[in-house]
């Protein structure tokens, strides 16, 4: 079902003007030069940011690091800094909808999905809070009656954030809090597309407490911007979120000076479905997995193995649904599928989705570029008789759009789950636990869903195996990642006499 947008909506719209926040203020970029942000569901211009350069990434970096080598940040209490983020966390929930706004005609997002994740994001502030108090080292009283040893856990410095346009608030909530807590300063890049709720994340530190040089954000390419931030000296820890290629050079960039490296990339996710299944919670779950934030999302479950035996009725029942899912103006709250990001990114999808046709694929459902008067948009799309060699099957599309491979045995499943460069998440379905076990086991991907899909919380670890990155976000290790060991080994008494001088 779709909806056009309406141009009443364009009313309502006032541009928005940011600049970067540099050592605690707020400031131009050094070229004087402007990017200007479409709203991609109403083709109009919502945001201005300041364009910045290398010269203003070395700024942040610089008061970053004045922050960490003399600044109080680090030599805080796990305490006082929990008290700052959870103060944080509070400011983010009182402006949550003025952030779910921004995200909203930012990227396209429907804004009832733009208030969920908000929602998410303020619980993970306060999380991160809480483990910030509980970060501790380890003692080891048992090396013998002379020696002492302790593992301090030390916050590892600086480190560059650079996070996608897909989830601009919640990606930039999976890291910088749990950085902050261990005691880091930060460098952050937003995706220059939807760069505005980051940018008001700033203003809620600024008021938290977060002194200043602490937390840097800058707008800016990956070219101008992104390149120093993941090569400059004074960069410790690199956080990167986006696509596996920009990945691999991230860490490329990375690896001239040994820059500890976390990477959250790309994901082709597969969902297993077994005879036995619960059908009806399969096909909701597998129509918001693939069609959730337009598909733009590397944990979509872009992939459907389906038995064979079943394979036709759950094509057909899952078109039945995807043909009430309403796609429309990002700001109506009844709204499932928003815009697509850019029109540059809406030919990439149509491609993919033509190619796989071409190379004897079905379209089952959709596969159509959506005019709906204004903005950019696609048509929740099946692709059935898909083979498992298809770049379809195999490529990360970033599209509302689902590929249907069928299996006979188990291991012919996990095989087909397997066989890709990926490995962020998946989910099977079987009333037969032992089933799901197996498959959980085998499946080489970091979250493996049973019965559910896409479920999540803030205690939980999330990263991928493969080349879907490198290190977990969340979980109660994620404040550990921001920190570097150190070993005091102390001896008590005289020391026993190994090489004697005569």
């Amino acid at each position: 079902m779709t909806v056009l947008v309406h141009p009443q909506a364009l009313e309502n719209f006032k541009v928005r003007d940011f600049q970067m926040l540099i050592d605690g203020k707020w400031t131009n970029g050094s070229s004087g030069d402007v990017i200007e942000r479409k709203s991609p569901g109403h083709g109009v211009v919502v945001s201005r940011y300041q364009a910045g350069t290398k010269v203003d990434a070395e700024r942040a970096i610089a008061a970053a690091r004045v922050a960490f080598d003399t600044g109080p940040w680090p030599h805080m209490t796990g305490a006082e800094r929990s008290n700052i983020l959870l103060k944080a966390a509070d400011l983010i929930a009182a402006r949550a909808d003025e952030l779910a706004y921004l995200d909203c005609i930012e990227s396209g997002k429907p804004i009832s999905q733009a208030k969920a994740e908000l929602g998410g994001a303020v619980d993970i502030w306060r999380y991160a809070a809480a483990l910030g108090r509980d970060l501790h080292g380890e003692s080891y009283n048992t090396l013998g009656e002379g020696t002492l040893g302790v593992v301090l856990r030390e916050a590892i410095g600086v480190v560059s954030i650079i996070t996608p346009w897909n989830f601009p608030f919640l990606i930039v909530s999976q890291k910088l809090p749990f950085a902050l807590a261990a005691g880091c300063t930060a460098v952050v890049k937003p995706s220059e597309l939807t760069s505005g709720s980051t940018l008001l994340l700033g203003e809620i530190l600024m008021e938290a407490g977060v002194p200043s040089g602490v937390v840097n954000i800058i707008v800016g390419t990956g070219p101008e911007v992104g390149a120093p931030m993941t090569t400059h000296p004074h960069v410790d820890m690199i956080s990167f979120t986006g696509s596996t290629g920009v990945g691999k050079l991230t860490m490329a960039n990375a690896a001239q000076t040994l820059k500890k490296v976390s990477l959250e990339l790309g994901g082709k996710n597969p969902q297993i479905v077994f005879p036995d299944a619960n059908l009806d919670d399969f096909i909701d779950a597998a129509v918001f997995g693939a069609y959730f934030n337009a598909g733009e999302c590397c944990n979509a479950g872009s992939r459907l193995i389906v038995h064979r035996d079943i394979a036709d009725d759950v094509v057909a029942r899952i078109a039945a649904l995807s043909a009430k899912v309403k796609v429309g103006d990002p700001l109506d709250p009844q709204t499932k599928v928003g815009a697509i990001i850019t029109p540059e990114h809406l030919a990439k999808i149509n491609a993919y989705v033509r190619n796989a046709a071409s190379s004897g694929a079905t379209i089952s459902h959709g596969g159509e570029l959506l005019n709906l008067g204004m903005g950019q948009f696609m048509s929740p799309t099946i692709l059935s008789a898909v083979q498992p060699e298809m770049a379809i099957a195999r490529e990360e599309v970033f599209g509302p759009v689902l590929s249907v491979l069928t299996f006979e045995t188990l291991d012919d499943a996990v095989r087909i789950a397997n066989s890709i460069d990926y490995g962020l998440s998946a989910g099977v379905w079987s009333r037969d636990f032992d089933t799901c076990l197996m498959v959980g086991r085998k499946v080489r991907a970091g979250t493996i869903w049973m019965n559910t899909f896409m479920d999540g919380a803030s205690e939980l670890p999330f990263g991928g195996y493969k080349q879907s990155g490198l290190g977990r976000e969340l979980g109660r290790h994620a404040v550990e990642d921001y920190t570097e060991t150190k070993t005091l080994n102390m001896h008590i008494g005289s020391r026993k006499v190994v090489w004697s001088v005569n």
